[in-house]
């Protein structure tokens, strides 16, 4: 019997055999989920002029500082105005939120620190608190952007926030890696599609559905979806047609006497076992057609727990994203759990912000799937560990 293969080791050996796939250029509007992979550089200042962060009145400092002062309303400014009023000593322009300053000005006083406010403020208004500094409350040309300055940098993903930061900056397309297309075939004559009721000695077939989510999260695009049963002929049939930059498996790397996986790639991927907990059977490799291959084991808590530590890093970096790993954090246990001494425990938690449990009373079962939707994040406890006590700080790696 083979050695474990500690999880770091195997990793990098799946990461060695990653290389970035080809871009694309796309409309901005139309590149959510998608990875830069140069950077997008700033069309525009931001903000594109000098404007007000208050409705209320442009004035000049000088005028105000002291405080008490009356002032001339000679001007009025909205949002979307390109007019630039002259301002003499003593005047004012009433002003709304995001109108450009008019040059003469360099301050700006609110609504509420004048008498009358907005009810009084097309005739003369009283300053009643004077503004803390030259400048007050205007939002300076490009403070936040210049043109030129980079508005996004490549590896980035883009999701909402990035693609409305991207159009403010005046970005119009952006270049961005190819979606990795991915095969996945679920493994085992007792499996049933979703859906159907299943008979005697079978099961759904949930891994196919959870894989091709988790792909989809990833940004990768799912172009095979297959179920095969245990005959590894079948299995190397539908391995012709796939056209994938990335196969995954599930089922059938474990030692019995039913495994199509190991029966029809051995001595062409590597098949180990791996020092964690679930997950230890792993299988990896590039096959002739350049695909990365991972065969997963069959049981649902062991497909999550191997596609997060191994394919998932492995898509990002098919994209080149910058940051290929899930935040971490160390939170305390407030229930307590046994962990297998020798092996890297990953467990599905439940995390409600301040400490974590098993997601399902059973434990870390790789077969305990119902759990697996109660989870939000996975616990990672280290090999010399043999026990969680409540209270106990572990390693927590969060979904989101």
């Amino acid at each position: 019997m083979s050695a474990l293969v500690p999880i770091g080791e195997h990793r990098e050996r799946i990461l060695a055999a990653v290389s970035r796939l080809g871009s694309e250029e796309l409309p901005v509007t139309g590149a959510e989920g998608r990875t830069l992979v140069a950077d997008a550089l700033s069309l525009l200042d931001i903000p594109a002029f000098d404007n007000s962060a208050m409705d209320g009145f442009a004035v000049r400092f000088d005028d105000v500082k002291a405080g008490g002062a009356t002032l001339r309303v000679v001007a009025d400014v909205p949002a979307g105005s390109a007019d630039d009023p002259r301002l003499a000593a003593g005047d004012a322009a009433r002003i709304m939120t995001g109108a450009p300053v008019p040059t003469d000005a360099d301050a700006i006083v609110p609504f509420e620190d004048t008498a009358g406010g907005l009810a009084d403020s097309l005739g003369s208004i009283r300053v009643t608190r004077a503004p803390r500094a030259r400048g007050a409350h205007i939002r300076r040309r490009a403070e936040d952007l210049a043109a030129g300055d980079i508005a996004l940098p490549a590896g980035r993903p883009l999701g909402p926030l990035q693609i409305s930061s991207l159009i403010a900056s005046g970005v119009t397309s952006v270049a961005v890696a190819r979606r990795p297309r991915v095969a996945v075939v679920s493994t085992g004559a007792e499996l049933t599609a979703p859906g159907v009721v299943p008979g005697a000695g079978e099961i759904p077939d949930s891994n196919s559905t959870l894989l091709e989510r988790l792909c989809a999260q990833a940004g990768a695009e799912v172009v095979v979806r297959a179920h095969v049963g245990d005959d590894p002929a079948e299995l190397l049939e539908r391995l012709e047609h796939t056209a994938a930059d990335v196969v995954i498996t599930s089922g059938g790397v474990s030692a019995g006497a039913y495994e199509p996986v190991k029966l029809a790639l051995d001595k062409r991927i590597r098949f180990d076992r791996v020092a964690m907990q679930p997950g230890k059977p792993q299988a990896f490799g590039v096959l002739e057609d350049g695909a990365l291959f991972f065969g997963l084991p069959g049981n649902p808590v062991s497909v999550a727990v191997s596609f997060e530590m191994f394919v998932r890093p492995a898509l990002l970096a098919l994209q080149g994203r910058a940051q290929i790993d899930r935040p971490r954090g160390r939170f305390p246990a407030t229930e307590g759990w046994r962990t297998p001494v020798g092996r890297t425990q990953v467990i599905p938690v439940a995390w409600d912000g301040a400490g974590v449990r098993p997601a399902t009373a059973g434990g870390s079962g790789s077969h305990l799937a119902g759990g697996l939707g109660l989870a939000d994040a996975y616990a990672i406890v280290d090999a010399e560990t043999a026990f969680v006590a409540p209270g106990d700080v572990v390693d927590v790696m969060l979904f989101a």
